[in-house]
């Protein structure tokens, strides 16, 4: 039969094909279930019970599509028989390839020869014969299962696992394994009786999950064997038993997802050659939930047995432990949040009974625009209390502070596009002091505010396409009231940048406000180029009337002026990225700088930072500090890639961490080496040095979907 002639009978080849089916078959294709459907470039009776359809055959019936030579249907067996090459697909996660193949018209059952299982274009299957079973189970013989490319037949792959049967579910999404050799280069490493194993479009099934090995001067030389427990469909836990020389642990993970919210945990019970003798252990949780009428509940845990127990075992390097519990609601015109926060000091001493360890925040603001005064008024209340544990007079100063404030705003564009803002407020603080005699027991203070701010955009393209904005600012404000007798508990710690330059109080907390006159002043500048070129620069200062006596000397803001503030960013669409941020004294000294540079590319990446800081008594800080950092990533070749990291100390002129990377990955495996170096030490922290080593199989997840590291057979 011709082609044009094949093309224009589809109609009739179907319709002999259903004809043949059985009425089950008939039933579903006329419900519009399933549709059945012939294309050969022959088709012919043998006999009476028999339809064969020859040359170029492809056959369909609901999501089972079948390709052969020669499919022949005996309506009184209700069997096809079909001649190879054959390929079967069965939705887009199946496919079967085979030499010759004896099934129901539905491939429930079935018989194949020569036989390969393709799982979700991942992991595929080889075996002298499969057989299918009522539609959910496809049993394999002599079989060789892998997940690399097998381009050459006499080559072996990378890796396989050789099994006298493996039995595929589909239903359960699951690879069962008798018999099973893991083989690397056709060479038996690893013989298990029985195997499971999920297959490539299960996301979450219970098993072992990837080994790791690691070296510690520490903790010794250890493995890591996590095994995952899928609890239900929203609930799963991870046990990692960590076996090392001088380490036995056991780590743990817990994470569920509930309607409205989640929570996770996860921490480890070690007992090691560190601390003989005693059970260190850490727990860290976190959650959300989102409630009704936009109400948000959050909340972390952090805990831990001793202070070098986190950054012995590598889980954390915080030194100041954070346990918090909120409820918060954000609207279009109000903001409401309330906080329990508990903090536990790992510092070097630093006693959790001085520290303010209990501390509990509320705050609530509103906006409103009323039409008879125009602009925006903001209502915000608010109250803090700490609580420090030591029963000692100052040591253990307790302090309460009430805050209430009212904030009304109105904005005008004047000519030639001067753009004004007029502020006018006033705040409310009581404040109440315990366990410390050298402080009034109670304190108050109103503080009236005001403040005019002017700014002037000006935009200009120029004839190479890069348009141009530059605005300058200047802000005159006054702040009334005198300061209140009470701790610095809030306020020890302040940041002087572009966020903040036009600020009233430059404070983070209401414990301290700026008061008298001030003038604040800057400009900025930004450029878009026609390249996607990007660049900010802002200079600014803050002049006042008196000076305020409460700000550290490297704060940036002590004295009657402020330094000069420099920030700026560049961007680039060819990957190029810079920020930085310094103050400038009156002698163009620095009191503090930060910057960070990086540039991506495809195949490579590295970025490096800097940081100083003056020496500062108020802030715990005797001497200059200076830090640089660099950190880098090349992907060699399709497969190879490396990474490298380092963190030196400028103002001790020696280098405190470094790392080193290497990852080999292709479609079916990823391997990880790492080397890591801590060279700076305290009275309860050693130097140390850890090796990692990693060795994954791929293609059994549903995640391994990285096309870029796959081989190709040319390779």
């Amino acid at each position: 039969m011709s082609r044009v002639l094949r093309q224009l009978l589809p109609l009739l080849l179907a319709a002999c094909f259903l004809a043949a089916l059985p009425r089950a078959a008939q039933a579903q294709s006329q419900t519009g279930r399933d549709t059945a459907l012939l294309v050969a470039d022959g088709v012919f009776l043998n006999g009476k019970s028999e339809l064969v359809a020859e040359g170029r055959v492809e056959a369909v019936y609901g999501d089972v599509r079948i390709t052969a030579e020669r499919i022949a249907y005996d309506r009184t067996a209700d069997s096809l028989d079909i001649t190879g090459p054959i390929r079967i697909t069965r939705g887009q996660s199946i496919t079967v390839l085979a030499s010759a193949a004896e099934m129901d018209p539905t491939f429930e059952n079935a018989i194949l020869r020569g036989a390969r299982l393709v799982l979700d274009q991942q992991v595929q299957l080889a075996a002298y014969q499969m057989n299918r079973v009522n539609g959910r189970y496809s049993q394999l013989y002599k079989t060789a299962v892998t997940s690399c490319h097998v381009c050459n037949s006499n080559e072996p792959p990378l890796w396989q696992i050789r099994a006298r049967r493996v039995i595929h579910d589909e239903a359960a999404k699951q690879l069962y394994f008798e018999g099973a050799q893991i083989r690397v280069r056709d060479v038996p490493i690893f013989y298990l009786p029985y195997l499971r194993l999920p297959d490539p479009t299960l996301k979450r099934a219970s098993g072992f999950l990837i080994p790791s090995f690691s070296g510690s001067s520490i903790l010794g030389t250890g493995v890591r064997m996590p095994y995952f427990i899928r609890l239900g469909d929203h609930r799963d836990l991870t046990v990692t038993p960590y076996l090392a020389t001088k380490s036995r642990t056991l780590e743990l993970r817990y994470r569920q997802a509930f309607r409205r919210g989640d929570v996770s945990f996860e921490g480890a019970v070690s007992r090691d050659d560190a601390l003989p003798g005693e059970t260190r252990a850490y727990l860290f949780g976190q959650g959300a939930f989102a409630l009704r009428n936009d109400v948000k509940l959050a909340f972390d845990l952090e805990l831990t047995s001793d202070d070098s127990y986190l950054v012995d075992y590598g889980y954390s390097d915080k030194d100041r432990l954070d346990s918090e519990i909120s409820l918060s609601r954000t609207r279009r015109d109000s903001y409401s949040r309330g906080a329990l926060v508990h903090y536990n000091t790992l510092r070097v001493g630093e006693s959790d009974a001085t520290i303010p360890s209990l501390i509990a925040d509320f705050e609530h603001e509103r906006r409103h625009f009323p039409e008879w005064l125009g602009g925006e008024l903001r209502l915000r209340a608010g109250l803090h209390s700490h609580y420090r544990t030591s029963d000692l007079d100052s040591d253990g100063r307790d302090v309460t502070r009430l805050e209430a404030s009212v904030d009304w705003r109105r904005s005008w564009t004047l000519g030639a596009g001067l753009r004004a803002q007029l502020r006018l407020g006033a705040a409310a603080d009581q404040f109440y002091t315990r366990q410390d005699i050298t402080r009034a027991g109670t304190a108050a203070e109103i503080t009236p505010m005001a403040a005019m701010t002017l700014r002037w955009p000006h935009a200009r393209s120029a004839a190479s396409g890069a348009y141009h904005v530059v605005e300058p600012v200047v802000q005159l404000g006054w702040v009334g009231g005198s300061d209140p007798d009470v701790a610095n508990d809030e306020s020890t710690r302040v940041e002087f940048d572009e966020g903040n330059l036009l600020s009233l109080s430059h404070f983070p907390a209401a414990d301290r406000r700026e008061r008298g006159g001030s003038l604040a002043y800057g400009v900025s500048w930004t450029r878009r180029g026609p390249g996607g070129f990007e660049s900010n620069l802002t200079v600014g200062q803050v002049l006042r009337d008196t000076p305020q006596p409460d700000f550290s000397q490297t704060s940036g803001l002590s004295g009657k002026n402020s330094d000069l503030l420099v920030a700026g960013q560049i961007l680039s669409e060819g990957g190029l990225s810079f920020s930085g941020r310094a103050l400038l004294g009156d002698d163009l000294g620095l009191s503090k700088a930060e910057a960070r540079a990086s540039y991506q590319q495809k195949r490579f990446g590295i970025g490096t930072s800097y940081v100083w800081l003056g020496a500062d008594p108020d802030e715990d800080r005797a001497a200059t500090l200076a830090e640089l950092s660099l950190d880098g990533l090349y992907r060699f070749s399709r497969h190879w890639t490396g990474s490298a990291s380092m963190r030196y100390d400028v103002s001790a002129d020696e280098a405190a961490e470094a790392a080193l990377g290497l990852q080999y990955r292709n479609e079916c495996v990823k391997v990880d080496l790492s080397l890591s170096r801590r060279f700076t030490s305290s009275t309860i922290l050693s130097p140390s040095t850890d090796i990692s080593f990693t060795v994954g199989l791929l293609g059994f997840s549903a995640t391994s979907r990285d096309k870029s590291y796959a081989r190709k057979c040319k390779d």
